[in-house]
């Protein structure tokens, strides 16, 4: 029997922690018969915080913890669906794609946990179909994006 997947250490970490334009360019994908076109996404950052030389990659676990865990649940599903800007969605994108996303189609290239990063050197890279690829972009730069703020806020004391 396979170990039950991690799960990500805050609850509020879901495939709704994105923003509305993730959603819409997912359902036009999926509309246009795109969602499955093989895709690359590059998470990196442009400049260094605090006008610095380095920045220290940190969130790793829980990028890993996240794709792991990902699906939609019923009750998202129906918040979505009675969402206002999604009210011209096709039923079937909630229940038959939405409803049956994971992430076995992905493949995440990252550095090392901890390492130095610089700008403009890609931190993980994600491989997989485009829709899933698109859903994953916020929540990706939300898990990395702060503890790496953090991570080289406490390095610099």
């Amino acid at each position: 029997q396979d170990p039950p997947h991690p799960s990500p250490s805050n609850s509020l970490v879901t495939p709704l922690l994105t923003d509305l334009y993730q959603i819409t360019m997912a359902y036009a994908y999926w509309k246009s018969n795109r969602h499955k076109t093989p895709a690359i996404f590059e998470l990196f950052f442009r400049k260094n915080p605090f006008g610095g030389e380095y920045t220290i990659f940190c969130g790793l676990d829980e990028v890993l913890k996240h794709l792991a865990a990902f699906r939609f649940t019923a009750c998202d599903i129906e918040y979505l669906r009675n969402t206002p800007q999604l009210c011209h969605c096709d039923d079937a994108f909630f229940d038959e794609y939405l409803a049956q996303l994971d992430c076995s189609e992905v493949k995440l290239y990252s550095m090392q946990h901890g390492r130095v990063a610089f700008p403009k050197v890609p931190l993980l890279t994600v491989v997989g179909p485009l829709g899933i690829g698109q859903l994953l972009e916020t929540t990706l730069l939300t898990l990395v994006n702060y503890p790496s703020l953090i991570a080289t806020n406490a390095a610099r004391m």
